[in-house]
Protein backbone atom coordinates (compact mmCIF):
# COMPACT_ATOMS: atom_id res chain seq x y z
CA UNK A 1 0.00 0.00 0.00
CA UNK A 2 1.39 3.41 -0.92
CA UNK A 3 0.66 6.81 0.55
CA UNK A 4 -1.11 7.82 -2.67
CA UNK A 5 -4.57 8.13 -1.05
CA UNK A 6 -3.28 10.90 1.20
CA UNK A 7 -1.90 12.79 -1.78
CA UNK A 8 -5.48 13.17 -2.99
CA UNK A 9 -6.64 14.85 0.23
CA UNK A 10 -5.91 18.40 -0.93
CA UNK A 11 -6.52 20.90 1.86
CA UNK A 12 -7.53 18.01 4.12
CA UNK A 13 -4.04 16.43 4.11
CA UNK A 14 -2.86 17.91 7.40
CA UNK A 15 -6.13 17.18 9.25
CA UNK A 16 -6.13 13.68 7.73
CA UNK A 17 -2.67 12.99 9.14
CA UNK A 18 -3.73 14.30 12.55
CA UNK A 19 -6.79 12.04 12.47
CA UNK A 20 -4.85 8.95 11.38
CA UNK A 21 -2.17 9.48 14.03
CA UNK A 22 -4.84 10.10 16.70
CA UNK A 23 -6.54 6.82 15.73
CA UNK A 24 -3.28 4.85 15.62
CA UNK A 25 -3.53 3.97 19.30
CA UNK A 26 -7.23 3.19 19.34
CA UNK A 27 -10.72 4.31 18.35
CA UNK A 28 -11.86 7.87 19.08
CA UNK A 29 -14.87 10.00 18.32
CA UNK A 30 -14.60 13.36 16.58
CA UNK A 31 -14.48 15.54 19.69
CA UNK A 32 -11.73 13.36 21.22
CA UNK A 33 -9.71 13.69 18.00
CA UNK A 34 -10.09 17.50 18.06
CA UNK A 35 -9.16 17.56 21.74
CA UNK A 36 -6.03 15.44 21.24
CA UNK A 37 -4.96 17.49 18.21
CA UNK A 38 -5.14 20.66 20.29
CA UNK A 39 -3.62 19.33 23.49
CA UNK A 40 -0.89 17.10 22.06
CA UNK A 41 0.15 19.00 18.92
CA UNK A 42 -1.29 22.49 19.40
CA UNK A 43 -3.27 21.98 16.19
CA UNK A 44 -6.72 23.56 16.11
CA UNK A 45 -9.08 21.72 13.78
CA UNK A 46 -12.67 22.88 13.50
CA UNK A 47 -15.64 20.55 13.22
CA UNK A 48 -16.23 21.28 9.52
CA UNK A 49 -12.65 20.44 8.59
CA UNK A 50 -12.57 17.43 10.91
CA UNK A 51 -15.76 15.85 9.63
CA UNK A 52 -14.84 16.64 6.02
CA UNK A 53 -11.54 14.81 6.48
CA UNK A 54 -13.22 11.95 8.36
CA UNK A 55 -15.64 11.50 5.46
CA UNK A 56 -12.85 11.43 2.89
CA UNK A 57 -10.79 8.99 4.94
CA UNK A 58 -13.80 6.74 5.37
CA UNK A 59 -14.60 6.92 1.63
CA UNK A 60 -11.03 5.81 0.91
CA UNK A 61 -11.32 2.90 3.33
CA UNK A 62 -8.58 4.23 5.62
CA UNK A 63 -10.87 4.52 8.65
CA UNK A 64 -14.20 3.02 9.56
CA UNK A 65 -17.02 4.22 11.75
CA UNK A 66 -17.97 2.06 14.70
CA UNK A 67 -21.45 1.82 16.20
CA UNK A 68 -22.47 5.06 17.88
CA UNK A 69 -21.90 5.40 21.60
CA UNK A 70 -24.82 7.54 22.72
CA UNK A 71 -24.55 10.52 20.32
CA UNK A 72 -20.87 10.05 19.53
CA UNK A 73 -19.62 7.96 16.64
CA UNK A 74 -16.13 6.54 17.18
CA UNK A 75 -13.79 5.80 14.28
CA UNK A 76 -10.87 3.43 13.97
CA UNK A 77 -8.04 2.83 11.54
CA UNK A 78 -8.43 0.05 9.02
CA UNK A 79 -5.50 -2.17 8.06
CA UNK A 80 -5.13 -0.10 4.87
CA UNK A 81 -5.22 3.09 6.93
CA UNK A 82 -2.44 1.83 9.17
CA UNK A 83 -0.32 0.87 6.13
CA UNK A 84 -0.89 4.24 4.43
CA UNK A 85 -0.09 6.14 7.62
CA UNK A 86 3.10 4.15 8.19
CA UNK A 87 4.24 4.74 4.61
CA UNK A 88 3.47 8.45 4.72
CA UNK A 89 5.21 8.96 8.08
CA UNK A 90 8.31 7.14 6.84
CA UNK A 91 8.45 9.49 3.85
CA UNK A 92 8.03 12.49 6.14
CA UNK A 93 10.84 11.17 8.37
CA UNK A 94 13.18 10.96 5.37
CA UNK A 95 12.40 14.54 4.39
CA UNK A 96 12.82 15.79 7.98
CA UNK A 97 16.10 13.91 8.45
CA UNK A 98 17.54 15.35 5.25
CA UNK A 99 16.27 18.85 6.03
CA UNK A 100 17.75 18.81 9.52
CA UNK A 101 21.08 17.53 8.15
CA UNK A 102 21.17 20.34 5.60
CA UNK A 103 20.22 22.92 8.25
CA UNK A 104 23.11 21.81 10.48
CA UNK A 105 25.52 22.21 7.56
CA UNK A 106 24.49 25.83 6.93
Amino acid sequence: MSAQPLNDMGRFLEPALIILVALADGPRHGYAIMDEAGERWGYAVGPGTLYGALGRLEDQGLIEALPADDRRRPYRLTADGRAVLRSHLRGMRQIATHGLRVMRAT
